[in-house]
């Protein structure tokens, strides 16, 4: 079984879109999908998404099945409640509500390297639950409903968790679709390697339209593990001469003013 995660075209947030940009890059995509010899399509609600797989789908004559859990990873820091020590595990700019003395809530995986540096726990692959950062979201709850039903979803190809390997209840050679989103496929990678998901999410970086490919594997008869053979190609970007948008990705020089810090 092959899955394949592909995040959405360079996304405009405030319509929860694509940027022109973004169009280019599904439209990139779209030239050589077909090539991938894709049989089942999945995509998240989110339009940014939904608009990315769109040329995709014409392209392939196939239609997608929407669910809920593919949208990006939704959990939430709360500032109001958090002490003061884990409050920087963000940036400074905890933005204030309008006329309120209240701040907005900030996703989760935007972690300052200064707070991680001195509290590593939430590297470790069981106590990153506990952490504090995590005392202060609503992280668990929503990791436990993305997880639920991704293990549904393989199960219904015949696959089962069972400890840090999977059963083969049947298995087969599909290749599966996902459109989704950085943050959420970090999450769904941190599942099948066994390891906490601020590790993906703090060391991997996914241009937009990106393909992260994953294989099954079974070197004993019943017994399969997930194993990851590329993370954020941009292939059909590069044969298009299309560079990659730089949404994801934080400065690399602190002086470089131009780039996301």
């Amino acid at each position: 079984m092959r899955l394949l995660f592909i995040r959405h075209g360079d996304p405009d947030y405030k319509i929860d879109g694509l940027t022109e940009k973004g169009k280019r890059e599904a439209q990139c995509l779209a030239k050589h999908i077909k090539d991938w010899g894709i049989d089942d399509v999945y995509v998240s609600p989110c339009g940014r998404a939904q608009r990315t797989a769109e040329y995709s789908l014409e392209v392939l004559g196939k239609e997608a099945t929407t669910l809920k859990w593919l949208e990006e990873f939704p959990a939430l820091f709360n500032p109001n409640i958090a002490d003061e020590e884990t409050k920087k595990a963000y940036p400074n700019e905890l933005f204030k509500k309008k006329d309120s003395d209240e701040y907005h809530r900030r996703i989760v995986w935007d972690v300052m390297p200064s707070y991680y540096k001195a509290h590593p726990e939430i590297f470790d692959t069981h106590a990153f639950m506990d952490s504090d950062i995590v005392k202060y979201t609503d992280m668990p709850e929503v990791y436990e409903r993305v997880i639920a039903g991704f293990e549904e979803l393989l199960s219904d190809y015949g696959y089962e968790r069972d400890g840090n390997v999977f059963k083969v209840r049947e298995s087969n050679d599909k290749t599966v679709a996902f459109f989704c989103h950085f943050g959420l496929t970090s999450v769904l990678l941190s599942y099948l390697w066994g390891v906490s998901p601020f590790v993906p999410m703090q060391f991997l970086a996914m241009a937009p339209t990106s393909v992260t490919e994953i294989v099954t594997e079974e070197r004993e008869k019943g017994i399969a593990i997930f194993r990851t053979l590329k993370v954020g190609d941009i292939t059909h970007l590069t044969l298009e001469n299309e560079q990659p948008s730089f949404s994801a990705r934080f400065c690399e020089r602190f002086e470089n003013e131009d780039e996301r810090h």
